[in-house]
């Protein structure tokens, strides 16, 4: 149910002692869309795309991570894969992004972190890349790395991402199920002044909209008015709304959108587009001081070895604007339900300045009963 609901606060009390295991959206029966989810409902349910995580979390000071995305198991600089940046708010510290854009190409593992950790991150993707097989004349690489900025429940001026974090994300990025809340990334992240993290989604489509796959994965840390469903999710910890954090909306999202449909860099450009439309269907505003951001590719592949070095031109098929509507749908509702995920997943964390509180499920579940979003 959406439109103009009264607002209701709920009152709980949540402790930081042993924590239940935490759902997935679609297990407490909040269903984004009609389009149906890959198997996995990630973003590895595009065929070859890999996620890994390290997760750094030290006493109550250190809360941080790296998560990497491949497009495919490949060397990416061999084989790059077409590509486009989009910008929300440009608040952040999205380093590679004007390549990716100029050339439509992305020739790296996606790697998040935390904000002060992007330098580090960067010269350690470097370093992956140079030491593949077939690299060794490579003079000249471009790594992405987006991040958000987890200083509340982290020491971030400690910056304590290191090489082998990153190389452990990288390295260790594998097909399959993808771990989602405070992990990787996402491990110091608050979103809508709760515990957000790593979330992930995919659309199927069916066979007559061209049977592709859109996968998304977000590192949330944004704020704004957190709506599910349309619903307003209002709920109050003691007398506090949520985590003692100024209710401005500043923070960041980073999002990357993978798909097997054949798209070119502008197509992409246009779909990342649509991943904003997820975004503020969540209550994001995309204030001033969030940097909201979506890398987005394709797996088609591009063989630099394959290619004769004298060939002057490329030739690729691509899907038509006029059946790109669908992709449209399946990256909205996929980046909706990633942020969902994102916070339900996410467990209660102490950290550097405080505790930020796992959105409550039951309270949750509650209001959306109440306004007819899901079943009672």
């Amino acid at each position: 149910m959406k439109g103009n609901l009264p607002v209701v606060f709920l009152l709980i009390v949540t402790s930081l002692g042993a924590q239940q295991p935490r759902p997935r959206a679609r297990d407490l029966g909040i269903v984004v869309g009609s389009i149906p989810t890959g198997p996995l409902n990630a973003i590895t349910d595009v065929a070859g795309v890999r996620v890994g995580h390290t997760t750094i979390a030290r006493g109550d000071s250190i809360n941080s991570g790296v998560t990497a995305i491949l497009p495919h198991g490949g060397n990416p600089f061999r084989e790059k894969v077409p590509a486009a940046i989009v910008v929300g708010n440009g608040f952040g510290k999205l380093a590679g992004s004007t390549q990716v854009n100029e050339l439509g190409e992305l020739e790296s593992p996606i790697v998040l972190t935390c904000t002060l950790c992007v330098p580090r991150a960067a010269d350690a993707v470097l370093t992956w890349l140079l030491a593949l097989p077939g690299n060794e004349d490579v003079r000249s690489a471009n790594p992405v790395v987006g991040e958000t900025n987890d200083g509340f429940l982290n020491d971030i001026r400690a910056r304590p991402i290191t090489e082998a974090d990153v190389l452990g994300a990288i390295r260790g990025a594998a097909e399959g199920p993808v771990a989602e809340g405070a992990v990787g990334a996402g491990r110091g992240t608050v979103a809508f002044g709760w515990k957000g993290g790593i979330g992930t989604s995919s659309r199927k489509l069916p066979e007559k909209w061209g049977g592709w796959t859109v996968g998304v994965l977000v590192q949330t840390n944004f704020g704004g008015d957190l709506r599910i469903d349309g619903v307003p999710i209002e709920i109050r910890v003691g007398a506090q709304r949520a985590a003692p954090l100024p209710p401005n909306g500043d923070g960041s999202i980073m999002i990357v959108v993978g798909t097997d449909a054949p798209l070119d860099h502008l197509r992409l450009a246009r779909l990342a587009n649509r991943a904003l439309a997820g975004l503020a269907r969540t209550g994001s505003s995309m204030s001033n001081g969030s940097g909201d951001y979506v890398i987005a590719f394709s797996t088609r592949r591009v063989s630099l070895t394959a290619q004769p070095s004298n060939r002057l031109t490329d030739s690729v098929e691509v899907v038509r604007n006029d059946w790109m509507s669908p992709l449209f749908q399946a990256t909205i509702d996929a980046t909706e339900e990633a942020i969902y995920n994102s916070l339900l997943r996410a467990e209660t964390v102490r950290g550097y300045r405080g505790v930020v509180r796992a959105l409550p499920v039951d309270s949750t579940l509650a209001i959306l009963k109440r306004h007819g979003a899901i079943p009672r």
